[in-house]
């Protein structure tokens, strides 16, 4: 184990200017320039040999972001506004989903939730997981 801990010494002592845990907005942006790069060389070849160097540094990015940029809680019907808004629809683009357009607006404005047999209707529709709505 000596020897092992000495040879990755030997290599961090040459990664470590590029390679480590951003502290700082200027560290951050540097391991995002470097992230950025890796992308462009791997692409998605999980075979390649910096895939691992990749996967690991966008862990690091992802932890500072967490930490400096956390995202707001955002509510099931803030989320199905967004989406409508993205997909260029209206309330009464929803009837199929969640019922009249009375109905929809009704969700829309907060004065009644979704049930079970809608949630599943707008995940088919928009194609994601239940708990974008809950």
């Amino acid at each position: 184990m000596t020897e092992m801990l000495e040879e990755t010494k030997t290599c961090w002592m040459n990664a470590e200017k590029f390679f480590s845990v951003p502290h700082t907005e200027a560290e951050y942006d540097k391991a995002v320039v470097l992230l950025n790069q890796l992308i462009d060389t791997v692409g998605e070849d999980e075979t390649h040999i910096l895939a691992g160097l990749m996967e690991t540094l966008g862990l690091l990015i992802e932890t500072y972001e967490n930490q400096h940029y956390p995202m707001p809680e955002v509510s099931g019907i803030d989320r199905l506004i967004y989406l409508m808004e993205e997909h260029g629809l209206k309330s009464s683009s929803l009837s199929n989903e969640i019922g009249t357009e009375n109905e929809v607006l009704e969700v829309l404005n907060g004065q009644r939730d979704l049930n079970t047999r809608q949630i599943h209707a707008l995940c088919n529709r928009f194609h994601v997981p239940p708990d974008v709505f809950l």
